[in-house]
């Protein structure tokens, strides 16, 4: 079975296109979620789809329900069901996003951070410049500036940021990080 986790499918930059790899596995599951698109995260709406060629798939979605039931909370807000229809017409302002994720990146990778460049997501994920990466963003917060370690999101040795914030917070944080490399550099 194929699970592919399609909460960033409509986050995708420089007018790439997300190709789904359930179009091609009839043995696919295609997750989804609101939450990222919208920024909502605790508000548990998204669906699971079945490709239609899933052989047999009244097991399979006998099964889900039956999760759903034991697990309780995998039932999905009552009220923004009835929301379906226009959550599809809504996102975060993926331009904006760009752009936050372009002045990040370019700063960061002229200061001297080790960073690639993500063609979707809300997150970059720079090397820590020191081993640490926890120690490292703990100095950070010392500094209000808020990352997550990437040990976290079993990334050890990376910390991630998110493009979420406001534009001044983005300003605000880019001197800091520079000062910050300078210093652990040195």
């Amino acid at each position: 079975m194929l699970l592919s986790d399609e909460a960033y499918n409509r986050i995708v930059y420089d007018g790439a296109k997300f190709i789904s790899p359930v179009q091609f596995y009839p043995y696919s599951f295609l997750i989804y979620t609101y939450g990222k698109t919208l920024l909502t995260p605790g508000q548990r709406i998204g669906y699971i789809a079945l490709s239609p060629d899933f052989p047999e798939p009244d097991p399979v979605r006998q099964s889900i329900l039956l999760s759903q039931v034991v697990l309780s909370y995998a039932f999905p807000n009552a009220v923004l069901q009835y929301a379906i229809g226009d959550l599809e017409k809504l996102s975060i302002d993926i331009e904006h996003l760009q752009q936050k994720r372009d002045k990040m990146f370019g700063a960061l990778k002229e200061m001297g951070y080790q960073i690639h460049k993500p063609e979707g997501t809300f997150y970059l994920l720079p090397k820590s410049p020191l081993e640490d990466d926890v120690e490292f963003v703990d100095r950070l917060t010392d500094q209000h500036v808020y990352c997550l370690p990437g040990k976290v999101v079993e990334m050890p040795g990376y910390f991630r940021i998110s493009l979420t914030a406001n534009d001044d917070m983005v300003d605000r944080s880019l001197p800091i990080f520079k000062s910050m490399l300078e210093k652990v550099s040195s």
